[in-house]
């Protein structure tokens, strides 16, 4: 299936401005996580992005960048407007869509989000990773997945939540935002209203539950860093730092 990654970046970050140009072992953000998507090799791989100093950055590091509006609520917004202006055609089947703040992200883990479409009946694919620090099972900032699970590696989900959930005695899983969609999925999903429960619990995927459609989750083995604080950044300025990513 012809696939695009495409990764959303806004400038617009109250805990950490500035953050997709936050340098890192000599590079921006923004272009380590070009790189880690690159590195995964399904397919293009292009920056969605609303602030031009951004798309020159990831331009000056040898990686394609779109310029998008500024007034889009959601990255699923961004990358369909990023989608619409690339492929117009209609030739690219999945869009895969990676978060701008994941510098330190394991390549493995974006392949391991298109696995679940192998099935012809899910729309939108997703990542799960079993909680095993008791603190975060009751951290509302940790978005639960409850599924059914289809095999060991492989939950249907039936909700996300910020609650501990489900109850009882069995595994939790943290869910990843990393998205892969069919292009009609994406194109049904943006064209949805916020639903109600994704207004209360603040997690956009519910719309897509709520209206029908069906997520998977694919069971990975770590929660990639994501860098919202400068301690998040610092975490990942070590890890990079230390790392031998094969580039100059």
């Amino acid at each position: 299936m012809s696939t695009l990654i495409l990764i959303p970046a806004r400038m617009a970050s109250t805990r950490l401005p500035g953050k997709p140009l936050a340098d890192i072992a000599g590079a921006p953000m923004i272009v380590h996580v070009a790189r880690r998507a690159a590195e995964a090799e399904l397919g293009r791989v292009v920056v969605a992005t609303d602030t031009k100093s951004v798309a020159d950055a990831v331009q000056a590091h040898g990686f394609e960048a779109i310029m998008t509006r500024a007034d889009h609520e959601s990255g699923s917004d961004r990358i369909f407007e990023a989608l619409t202006a690339l492929d117009p055609r209609g030739k690219v089947e999945i869009v895969v869509n990676v978060q701008g703040d994941l510098p330190t992200i394991d390549p493995e883990i974006i392949g391991a989000s298109m696995r679940p479409l192998a099935d012809p009946a899910v729309d939108i694919a997703t990542l799960g990773v079993e909680i095993v620090r008791e603190e975060e099972k009751t951290n509302h900032n940790v978005v639960k997945i409850v599924g059914s699970p289809l095999s060991g590696t492989r939950l249907r989900a039936l909700y996300f939540t910020r609650a501990t959930a489900p109850w009882g005695e069995g595994p939790l899983y943290h869910h990843i935002g990393l998205y892969a969609y069919r292009r009609a999925a994406l194109e049904r999903f943006v064209a949805l209203r916020p639903s109600p429960l994704e207004r209360r619990e603040r997690l956009e995927q519910l719309r897509a539950l709520e209206a029908g459609m069906r997520i998977d989750a694919e069971i990975v083995r770590s929660v990639p860093l994501g860098v919202d604080t400068p301690h998040d950044l610092d975490r990942a300025r070590t890890i990079l730092a230390t790392r031998n990513v094969g580039h100059a």
